[in-house]
């Protein structure tokens, strides 16, 4: 199995097989990338991942396998042909294929026929001899079967589900669908009206192979709302002859009842089979396209520069009900909450100044954060038309899933004496302060990233964000001491259970001193050590090297390059010129190799730096609404969401802008990713706006 998913994998064996022995040893992704190198020779997250999911995928294979081999056998089926093709087949579809004519299965015509004795008619004239048809029918008519044209039509079913199964056919029909099966999406008759966002696919057509991931997604949704009709195929003629080709011989007596055969079989049987495996399989590979976004928008979001650890007041804006403000301390614990209404009804403006002023110099903020939703504009020029202390900066921060966090468990118990507008102005805070640290705690289908994501398969959603959520955490680093249980779940070799086992234990005996106490923490043992200890920082601990990426099982290493060079360890971490004397060869042994060794000297460089940048102040242009907006503006913006056609952008007006793909660069772009990433801040130039439906047009070309 190894050398198959070596080449499955297009890695090399030795690799694969290091993966493998460290993934079933307990050792996760995050883990295994980062200090097992010699054991994979340097593979990369990405990598480690695909090895474990293809690893997974052949297991369940296999599983498959042993209850074929078991079905066929009891049915006394099992030659040592068929056994040694099974046993060698790593293709789920082509495994299906070669049970089919076993597999147990509903009552069909073909079995009716079979009843009736008329299988050995059926066989004679697939072969095609030279005999005539309907000589070769006489002897069956007897019993159930009244005449030869019924003995004829029996034989007929029999063998349309003989071609239905063949193994060859399916794999023909499978790719002339693949390459040449058009799509048609049609409007279900009544229902025009009422589907009417679906306009757009009401008499559509286009190749399957060409129908972009986005579009199919938004087909198959309108399909399930029932809207649309989905059917596809290839032509009919051109899938005929190649069935044709392969169980028509010669210009025998019986050519045409073959022929008839394969036409059953095609529209009957195969053709629907294929028709829905390869509509499967677009979605499939649909999805797969949507949740590689997806997953990569989150990745970008969870690294979104940090603003650190700052005193933040964070708004909550809205109009009726007023603005929530709350003060929050550097680690986003809160300190105080009130509400202002400065706007209508009320229209206390200058007394929502005096308060926000109070608060400002009372709790000696040092940034402020503005929710962007409702009233969010009008209360950044609220902001700025105060006068702000030196040094304070304003900023405009995502919404999105804010009320989801507000009503959820997890805000309950951090916050159980305060309401949901309490909660979502912490979670404003907390995103400026930390936006991984926060956004950890709201299910990544909330936060406003991503399309499609409720149309996607959900089990492989989930797989693939977490996976996202994992690297990111482990990637940053986690502050043993101040991260919540919701951001230790997260580390590597950790969890549910053994983050709240954290919590408990700090909560009872203070703040962690070293990472060796990790191990008095309740059901915390040697293996869970491993794998988290490298991932949690404690900074200020006693050995500088708990806050940093070096693990523990290398410290021992570290303390030798220090004593070689006559230094403390402090010394060997704070002067530049003493580790450049290091030559890390000296230090290779069969556990410890080059690529550890250089990991560790780059650690030892910036040990416990957070590797995100710091979060940019910004302002939008003097834009508010739609009305605002004219062909030709060139106005800052902030990248909310990347897709696989383009990229949109918050320009200030609540409605985001849209980036064509074909307008992000003078050149041809395969992928957004490539010019922009999530909270950049560009320039744009608006091309055109749609005020009936909402729509903006934006492009990153020709601004000068």
């Amino acid at each position: 199995m190894l050398s198959v998913l070596a080449a499955q994998c297009q890695i090399p064996l030795f690799q694969v097989s290091g993966t493998v022995r460290l993934l079933d040893e307990g050792a996760t992704v995050p883990f295994i990338s980062r200090y097992r190198k010699e054991a994979t020779g340097g593979l990369d997250e990405v990598q480690i991942a695909s090895i474990r999911d293809q690893l997974e995928r052949l297991r369940t294979l296999e599983k498959r396998k042993q209850t074929i081999l078991a079905s066929i056998e009891e049915q006394g089926k099992l030659s040592p042909e068929l056994r040694e093709r099974i046993e060698a087949c790593y293709e789920s579809q082509i495994l299906e294929d070669l049970y089919l004519p076993y597999k147990p299965k509903r009552r069909t015509r073909a079995t009716v026929a079979r009843e009736k004795g008329l299988e050995p008619l059926a066989a004679r004239l697939m072969r095609q001899d030279g005999a005539d048809p309907q000589q070769l029918a006489a002897p069956f008519v007897q019993g159930e079967v009244a005449d030869r044209q019924e003995a004829l039509a029996g034989a007929g079913d029999i063998m349309a589900e003989w071609i239905s199964e063949n193994e060859r056919s399916r794999q023909t029909l499978r790719r002339l669908y693949a390459r040449e099966g058009i799509l048609t999406a049609r409007v279900v008759k009544g229902k025009e009206s009422e589907g009417a966002k679906y306009a757009d696919y009401f008499d559509k057509v286009e190749p399957l192979s060409k129908l972009p991931a986005h579009r199919l997604l938004a087909m198959v949704r309108g399909e399930r709302e029932g809207f649309l009709r989905l059917s596809v195929a290839p032509d009919e003629t051109r899938a005929l002859e190649q069935l044709n080709r392969i169980f028509v011989r010669g210009a025998s007596p019986a050519r045409s009842r073959v022929e008839s055969a394969v036409r059953d079989a095609y529209k009957r049987l195969l053709g629907p089979s294929i028709e829905s495996e390869s509509l499967a399989a677009a979605k499939e590979r649909a999805d797969e396209t949507s949740i590689r976004v997806f997953a990569e928008n989150l990745r970008q979001l969870l690294l979104s520069s940090p603003l650190g650890s700052k005193r933040v007041l964070a708004i909550d804006p809205g109009f009726r009900t007023g603005c929530k403000v709350v003060c929050l301390d550097g680690q986003g614990n809160l300190l105080h909450n009130e509400t202002i209404y400065p706007y209508p009804p009320q229209h206390r403006w200058a007394e929502a100044v005096a308060t926000l002023s109070k608060l400002l110099q009372d709790y000696a903020i040092e940034a402020v954060a503005v929710g962007n939703g409702t009233a969010g504009r009008e209360t950044e020029q609220l902001l700025r038309s105060m006068e702000l202390p030196a040094g304070v900066e304003l900023f405009s921060v995502s919404e999105d899933g804010a009320s989801v966090y507000s009503a959820s468990a997890v805000a309950r118990e951090e916050f159980p004496d305060y309401d949901v507008t309490v909660r979502g102005a912490v979670s404003i805070g907390r995103r400026l302060i930390d936006p991984l640290a926060e956004l950890v705690k709201i299910d990544p289908k909330s936060i406003g990233v991503g399309q499609y994501q409720h149309d996607v398969d959900q089990a492989k959603l989930k797989h693939a964000l977490d996976d996202v959520v994992e690297s990111c955490v482990n990637k940053v680093g986690v502050n043993l001491n101040t991260a919540s249980k919701h951001l230790l779940m997260y580390v590597s070799g950790l969890g549910p259970v053994l983050a709240q086992n954290i919590v408990d234990y700090r909560a009872a005996h203070g703040a962690f001193t070293s990472r060796k106490q990790l191990l008095e923490v309740p059901r915390l043992g040697a293996k869970a050590f491993e794998q988290c200890a490298g991932f949690l920082r404690i900074p200020h601990a006693e050995n500088p090297l708990d806050n940093s990426a070096v693990h523990p099982e290398s410290y021992g290493v570290v303390e030798r390059m220090a004593r070689d060079l006559g230094v403390s360890l402090q010394t060997l971490l704070a002067q530049e010129a003493i580790r450049r004397r290091i030559d890390i060869r000296r230090y290779v042994t069969p556990q410890v190799g080059l690529p550890t060794l250089t990991d560790i000297l780059a650690e030892l460089a910036k040990p416990g730096r957070d590797p995100r940048s710091r979060i940019q102040a910004f302002s939008f242009a003097d834009v508010h609404t739609l009305d605002d907006l004219r062909e030709g503006m060139i106005l800052p913006g902030i990248v909310t969401n990347l897709t696989a056609f383009g990229v949109f952008v918050d320009v200030g007006v609540k409605q985001d802008g849209l980036i064509h793909i074909s307008q992000l660069a003078d050149r041809y772009v395969a992928d957004p990713a490539d010019v922009v990433h999530l909270q950049q801040q560009v320039r744009v130039k608006v091309l055109s706006i749609d005020r009936v439906r909402g729509r903006i047009a934006l492009s990153l070309r020709d601004i000068s």
